[in-house]
């Protein structure tokens, strides 16, 4: 037994953490401790590593102390899936986002963690949650959507599940809504702006008792994120009063050293980089407090301590993409796709088909999202829309064309299904403007083993590194110019819908696509970057196996000019209370597709709806000939109110499925803190009364 196990063995009994870890820091040498406030690789040998493949070959350490039986953190990504080598790969976060169900999100989160641990993670960087402020946000597919409600119920899931099996921390602290200025712009967020949109969701993780938080990479008024007082002390610690530990954004993360560990950040990852070479200056001069160095080793351990379990137990490697996981994949895929229009196209009886054509290149493709740090690199044997459709048809005597971008094979077929969208070159994580500020905050080249000292050889060797391929090498990514599909796409659909009497589009994407062209085909579906089993999830649906369970987590305007502006180079963007759906609503302009849209294949009704304390009850009936699930969400609004805010915002959503003719009574937390305001440091609740609504999107919920 170490000193750390004897703790850990203590605050299993009910000891208090925080003790516990003070005590073993008492133990420690001030080196001991230095060691522990970055991650444990040099910088150059860690960065060629790095950027050979080893983001998706085995997990990042930091905090270890051998000594004590400290065991320190292993770093895996995987908002998607384990990205250390093979794993199943989910459907992406904004998709499952679409499926409004907390308790499938749970499942996932287990699913996620157990192959994390089994692949040797104990600490996580999957619950992405910023929120989506505009859609054309290159990582949009990362997080669950643009209701900070939603958003922060469905992350909350996420986590409980993955702290079944390892260390979850949510991500990006804060205001870390825009991809190619990341690394320069300053976010001006004013106190309600902040509060009221941008951090609920994430104080809702944190009442979850996630175990640490990743600083962003962006200023937010004034302050870069891993280097805030005002954030990671002021807000996270004082005012939510949460323990855990603060980890930064990889190699950029900080730009003081010294004033980071003030300011309440604990561990710079994943190297040894610009810490390393100035604390024990720092320490040694006064500049650096050595109680700063303790509180922060402090907060470090007592959260090793709180999950112990994760370092003691490890599932076997066979849960790693086990027939179970590839069902719950599958499974969310159906649940994640929406059904944007159905004109009685869909679902499809095969009996009566004898040929469907499929077109669109991104059919016969793997597209399962973006290609950096969220890239499940090694997905075995990942079913595309193609052979899905082939699978479900395989037997049937019916004709599968492949038609990429041929329009004519449609002319003759029964069906065309038409698939269009993006792909990691179009969206997604983008490290460009990085490699600039990359060598900035690199250290001094020491390591004769790297083959050359000269800077200009190394940041030749590093080209990859600012090409948008920092972690995969296969990605550009970054913000989208246009909510547009790309022209190609769009001239396909017309000339498929003009030669095919019944034409299904399937839209591949990460958040919102403005769709001119949506009502000149019969049915549409936001399939999204639908995971390993995309493929057989839309068979699924198309074929009416299971119903489209998705309804969309954000509005999709008529006209990208519809939206609040976005502009993806900016050196300071300013966030307002307004976006989205809100911003539709208070300007008095209609989506063309409303905040929670979705169809599916039966059809329900609700009855009479009454609030209750802290819920709303309504009765729901399945009025269709077969079992199917809606969403019924619950908006709030407060019509006396004498400051600016949304007309209405989500307080509370629930999924429910029900049996053809079935009915039952929906009881639906509310959570009235929504619609709170905060001023001057406080949270106060207006006098006027509150009125909600409920009903099956944001533009039809009917007063209650």
């Amino acid at each position: 037994m170490t000193a750390f196990d004897d703790a850990a063995a203590r605050v299993a009994q009910g000891a208090d953490a925080r003790a516990e870890a003070d005590a073993l820091v008492a133990l420690m040498t001030l080196d001991e401790k230095l060691g522990c406030l970055d991650g444990e690789q040099p910088f150059w040998p860690g960065i060629i590593d790095l950027t050979t493949g080893g983001y998706h070959a085995h997990g990042w350490p930091a905090a270890r102390v051998d000594r004590l039986g400290i065991p320190g953190l292993n770093f895996a990504d995987g908002p998607r899936g384990c990205v250390i080598g093979p794993a199943t790969t989910f459907p992406v976060s904004m998709a499952r986002g679409a499926s409004f169900d907390p308790a499938l999100e749970e499942r996932i989160g287990e699913a996620i963690g157990a192959e994390l641990r089994a692949s040797g993670a104990t600490f996580t960087g999957a619950v992405c949650m910023n929120l989506l402020r505009h859609p054309a946000w290159g990582r949009a597919q990362e997080t669950y959507g643009e209701d900070p409600c939603h958003l922060g119920e469905m992350a909350a899931a996420l986590a409980r599940g993955l702290q079944r099996h390892v260390m979850a921390c949510m991500k990006h602290f804060a205001c870390n809504s825009m991809e190619n200025a990341r690394f320069k712009v300053d976010v001006v967020a004013d106190e309600r702006a902040l509060h009221e949109v941008y951090l609920p969701h994430f104080k809702r993780v944190a009442s979850e008792g996630v175990a640490a938080v990743m600083s962003a990479y962006n200023s937010l008024n004034g302050h870069w994120c891993g280097d805030s007082y005002p954030l990671l002390t002021g807000i996270l610690r004082e005012d939510w009063g949460w323990d855990g530990l603060v980890i930064t954004d990889f190699i950029m993360g900080l730009r003081d050293p010294v004033e980071s560990v003030r300011a309440g950040c604990n561990i710079e990852m994943p190297f040894r980089q610009q810490r390393d070479p100035v604390l024990g200056d720092a320490v040694a001069s006064g500049e650096l407090d050595v109680a700063d160095v303790n509180a922060r080793m402090s907060e470090t351990i007592a959260t090793f301590l709180r999950f112990a379990r994760v370092f003691a137990d490890a599932p076997e490697r066979s849960v790693v993409g086990c027939a179970e996981h590839r069902a719950l994949a599958r499974q969310a895929a159906v649940e994640s796709m929406v059904l944007l229009r159905n004109d009685g196209c869909l679902p499809v009886d095969a009996a009566g088909l004898s040929k469907l054509a499929v077109l669109g290149p991104l059919a016969a493709v793997p597209n399962l999202g973006d290609g950096g740090s969220s890239d499940v690199l090694h997905t075995p044997d990942p079913v595309t829309l193609l052979a899905g459709i082939e699978s479900a048809l395989g037997d049937t005597g019916v004709s599968v064309v492949h038609g990429d971008r041929d329009p004519s094979v449609a002319a003759s077929a029964d069906l065309a299904v038409v698939v269009v969208g993006y792909t990691r070159q179009d969206e997604g994580e983008y490290m460009d403007d990085g490699g600039t500020v990359f060598l900035k905050l690199a250290p001094p080249i020491d390591h004769p083993e790297l083959g050359c000292t000269d800077p200009a050889q190394i940041e030749a060797m590093l080209a990859g590194f600012g090409d948008g391929g920092a972690v995969a090498g296969t990605s550009k990514g970054g913000d989208r110019a246009s909510l547009r599909l790309h022209p190609d796409d769009e001239q396909l659909i017309a000339e498929v819908a003009a030669v095919c009497d019944r034409v299904v589009v399937a839209v591949m994407a990460g958040s919102a696509v403005v769709m001119p062209w949506l009502d000149t085909v019969d049915a549409a579906l936001m399939v999204w970057y639908p995971g390993s089993e995309g493929g057989h999830a839309l068979a699924d649906v198309l074929f009416g196996r299971a119903e489209p369970g998705g309804r969309l987590p954000f509005a999709i305007p008529r006209e990208e000019s519809d939206l609040v502006d976005f502009d993806r180079d900016a050196e300071t963007a300013v966030y307002g209370l307004l976006h989205g759906q809100w911003h539709l609503d208070a300007n008095g302009t209609d989506a063309h597709l409303p905040f929670g849209h979705g169809l599916g294949y039966t059809s329900f009704d609700l009855g009479e709806a009454e609030t209750a304390d802290d819920e709303v009850v309504v009765a729901v009936t399945n009025t269709g000939d077969r079992a199917g699930s809606t969403v019924v969400q619950v908006y709030g609004s407060v019509p006396g109110s004498t400051y600016e805010r949304p007309p209405k915002r989500l307080v509370g959503f629930a999924k429910v499925r029900l049996d053809a003719g079935e009915s039952t009574e929906l009881r639906i937390p509310v959570d009235r803190s929504q619609l709170d305001l905060r001023i001057d440091g406080a949270w106060i609740r207006e006098d006027s009364p509150v009125e909600y609504s409920a009903g099956f999107d944001a533009a039809t919920a009917r007063r209650i």
